[in-house]
């Protein structure tokens, strides 16, 4: 079952990243803004499911959304998630190392959704 829940996932993931690509295709500059739409949306969606309480990442919805859908839009929301885990468990070598390794727009979502989670919890 959770293969499938991966599985059902990333193919939705998938086909919203190709429909983003489509849809941004016109830009009449070079830099590829549907990876940047399609990079920040999945951080969006995993940092909300994370702060929201779906920590198991065995858990069925977690799969389905996290694992799969975001995994399918994008490889980013993964590295957005472990640099955050990384700054909060003081690892911090580990978490300069992600950022400077990779870009940082997500992880700035991400730290954003946890402020606000905070302030409404």
């Amino acid at each position: 079952m959770n293969w499938m829940m991966v599985f059902i996932g990333g193919g939705v993931g998938s086909v919203s990243r190709y429909a983003i690509g489509l849809l941004l295709k016109q830009s009449a500059l070079s830099f590829p803004w549907s990876t940047l739409v399609a990079n920040v949306l999945a951080a969006i969606v995993i940092g909300v499911l994370y702060f929201s309480g779906f920590k198991s990442r065995t858990d069925a919805s977690w799969l389905l959304l996290a694992t799969g859908f975001c995994g399918g839009l994008s490889t980013f929301s993964a590295f957005s998630l472990e640099t955050f885990e990384f700054l909060r468990d003081g690892n911090l070598p580990f978490a300069m190392l992600n950022i400077f390794l990779s870009l940082g727009v997500c992880l700035v979502i991400i730290f954003a959704l946890s402020k606000m989670v905070s302030v409404q919890g």
